[in-house]
């Protein structure tokens, strides 16, 4: 995880089975939604970016299993988001599931 001034960064594997879908959708927007920072996401490291906080947005990525999720948060608590993000990502959204690799 990249961490510089009020910028952080990191990559984590889906490994949920039906992906970054419905409920594991609301999961992360709902968790990125209790941080002040401005928080995005992507399928590629080039993007396009997403806004974390928005549910429609987040489900029309249409992320499958298998995709390296990219995330960025900005401002005062950007390094607690992500690293709690990518912590829902591992935990496989709390919805039971297999072992998660970080890149990053």
């Amino acid at each position: 995880m990249k961490d510089t001034n009020d910028l952080a960064e990191a990559q984590v594997l889906i490994t949920h089975e039906v992906g970054l879908h419905a409920r594991p959708s609301v999961k992360l927007t709902k968790l990125a939604k209790g941080f002040a920072a401005s928080t995005v996401l992507a399928l590629n490291a080039e993007g396009p970016w997403v806004d974390a906080k928005s549910i429609v947005k987040v489900m029309a990525t249409k992320a499958p299993k298998g995709s390296t999720l990219y995330l960025r948060a900005e401002g005062e608590d950007a390094a607690g988001a992500i690293a709690a993000l990518v912590d829902l990502v591992r935990r496989d959204f709390d919805e039971g599931g297999a072992h998660v690799e970080v890149k990053g």
